[in-house]
């Protein structure tokens, strides 16, 4: 909503996304200052230990976010925990789409994106739609189609698959 985020707030409009939906999947935006977020958790006392530690900054300079101009989204463990996030690239250099690096919380063939927001709508159902990206996971939401998730940049894996199996007998592939 800040005047940073000017440009964020009218792609995400572009995407037809409304306010609820941003809110349940807490999309929101890394400004294009890559020293503010280090600033701003120094600032409540968090430690540069700590900090390096998160996965929220570079490994070559400690100092710089890991998301810079960015649209963020959180990446929730099944039981809703925030292990990770991805984000999309506004505009300048680099890649279009990116996931926080691996970590002993967070790797990327073990989870899938909303699983999470839709893990009850998946049981009611007895079904799953796995689409694309996050965007297609929040827009299906959006249109009253809670039971769809999404992997998170990389091939559908087994182990997603043995997930998903524990909580739905079907499971819809819905790729472009």
């Amino acid at each position: 909503e800040s005047e940073a985020g000017k440009d964020a707030a009218a792609y995400l409009a572009r995407r037809g996304l409304a306010g609820e939906t941003l809110r349940t999947f807490l999309i929101g935006y890394a400004p294009a200052d890559p020293f503010w977020l280090g600033g701003f958790l120094k600032k409540r006392s968090y430690s540069e230990d700590f900090l390096s530690q998160s996965g929220l900054f570079s490994r070559n300079n400690p100092n710089r976010a890991f998301f810079v101009d960015r649209v963020v989204s959180p990446i929730f463990s099944p039981q809703g925990d925030v292990v990770a996030f991805g984000g999309r690239l506004l505009s300048g250099d680099g890649p279009k789409y990116l996931n926080s690096a691996e970590s002993d919380l967070f790797r990327k063939g073990e989870n899938l994106y909303g699983f999470f927001q839709a893990r009850d709508a998946i049981r009611r159902e007895n079904a799953v739609i796995v689409v694309e990206g996050y965007m297609d996971v929040a827009a299906l939401v959006q249109a009253g189609i809670p039971n769809v998730v999404a992997p998170l940049g990389t091939s559908f894996t087994p182990h997603q698959a043995r997930l998903l199996r524990r909580f739905a007998d079907r499971v819809l592939l819905f790729f472009d």
